[in-house]
């Protein structure tokens, strides 16, 4: 399940050509992007361990019949 705060495309004005020589400035909204995009990853990932974890876990004893 992918969580829509990772990239908003509407915000994208970033096309570059390769002519462009000066570096691209970061402001403030654009890390605040970057910052929301890094913690949906991790939340994403704390998710699918959980699963790997549940999924690999050892199983329980048996009782003897």
């Amino acid at each position: 399940m992918i969580d829509d705060n990772r990239y908003i495309p509407d915000n994208d004005k970033s096309v570059l050509n390769p002519d462009d020589l000066r570096k691209t400035r970061l402001t403030l909204k654009m890390l605040k992007e970057l910052r929301l995009a890094g913690e949906a990853r991790e939340k994403e990932y704390k998710e699918e361990m959980g699963l790997v974890r549940k999924m690999y876990a050892v199983p329980p004893p048996q009782p003897a019949a």
